[in-house]
């Protein structure tokens, strides 16, 4: 018996990572106690959750007006606060990184959305973010823009570990998994080691409901509102299919040889922001071995409390039947292409107006 409800959730083969990090968790020993106590064995980040960390408190303050005193350009100011907690955070987690074979234990920092639009710019600064925190368990976000794809494959290709990020469309997951396979095919061809790469793939999840949800509010009939709250399950349920395809393939088994190790799905944006349904929704239907579920405190608090202790996987067949749902969605008139462009393009700017905000908040300290 699991000796708690989330250690049952990784014993079916989830990493669960925290989707929060700050200057507090750290110094308090939250991150560790939860590391134990929570089977937390990851933690991602983004400008909205810096932002949050660094406008919500006093204890960035100090640090501030030192590097401020010092001169320094305040988008540099900013990256510097960030390095220091991830930094921490990748130290905290190396002995999770060590005790599972660099399988897990990462800690994610994020390009500038800025860039997201930039190819040349984004392999630039993940390339500087590399250099400047120097851990073997960082993983570099870059998000899953048409221009994201070929920076993908030129960081893997130079062993670089990548958590590719904002991925909506399956069509888009598609070309991320191409690029990491042509990324390791590339560090194989110049001698690299390709047991030092790890890589996941975030799909947003709760979002994708958000986004359909408010479209078949405008629909009329039982087979538009049949489908209210099951569609971003259905779309992440496929794109695991998509995963379990890939990474069977003889393409993958001649680099798995070689030391590569395929890129996990990773369940994003998993809290439930519709308070109909079930807080636990984007957890529980998501269980699926060689998967990562990053989530907020409040919800690994919540599946600490009432979460399944002995989660069942979803199967083939859960699969098929997600197939379904996806072709009903056109079926009642709603484009998918358009809900995950939609949800693509709106993403980067959320993004980038949270590191518009945060550079706002160092600039005004």
């Amino acid at each position: 018996m699991p000796i708690s409800n989330l250690h049952g959730l990784t014993a079916a083969g989830v990493s669960v990572w925290s989707d929060q990090i700050s200057k507090q968790m750290l110094e308090s020993g939250e991150l560790a106690r939860r590391i134990e106590k929570d089977a937390v064995t990851g933690v991602t980040s983004n400008p909205t959750i810096f932002a949050n960390a660094i406008g919500g408190s006093n204890d960035y303050t100090s640090q501030l007006h030192e590097l401020k005193s010092a001169g320094m350009p305040t988008a540099e100011i900013a990256k510097n606060l960030m390095a220091g907690d991830i930094t921490r955070a990748c130290e905290v987690l190396a002995s999770v990184y060590t005790a599972t074979g660099g399988r897990d234990g990462f800690v994610s920092v994020e390009v500038s959305p800025t860039l997201a639009n930039d190819t040349d710019a984004t392999i630039a600064e993940a390339r500087d973010w590399v250099k400047q925190i120097d851990r073997d368990n960082l993983l570099v976000k870059v998000p899953a823009t048409a221009d994201g794809i070929p920076a993908i494959r030129a960081l893997v290709g130079e062993g670089v570990s990548v958590n590719v990020t904002l991925i909506f469309s399956l069509e888009r997951y598609r070309q991320v998994m191409d690029a990491y396979l042509e990324g390791l095919e590339d560090l194989h061809r110049i001698g690299g080691d390709l047991s030092s790469v790890f890589s996941v793939a975030s799909f947003f999840v709760s979002r994708f409901d958000s986004e359909v949800d408010k479209r078949l509010e405008e629909v009329d009939g039982n087979d538009a509102h049949d489908l209210k709250g099951k569609l971003a399950v259905a779309n992440a349920r496929v794109a695991y299919g998509l995963f379990l395809e890939t990474f069977s393939t003889s393409r993958f088994e001649t680099l798995s040889d070689q030391g590569a190790r395929p890129q996990k799905p990773l369940w994003a944006s998993t809290s439930t922001k519709n308070p109909a349904y079930s807080d636990l929704l984007y957890v529980e239907s998501l269980v699926a071995n060689d998967t990562v579920n990053t989530m907020p405190l409040d919800t690994i608090d919540a599946y600490q409390d009432h979460g399944d202790e002995s989660p069942s996987s979803f199967d083939a067949v859960d699969i098929v039947r997600a197939t379904d749902d996806l072709e009903k969605l056109e079926a009642v008139g709603i484009s998918y292409d358009d809900v995950v462009d939609t949800l693509e393009r709106e993403g980067v700017e959320k993004f980038t107006a949270s590191w518009l905000e945060l550079l706002d908040q160092v600039e005004v300290a």
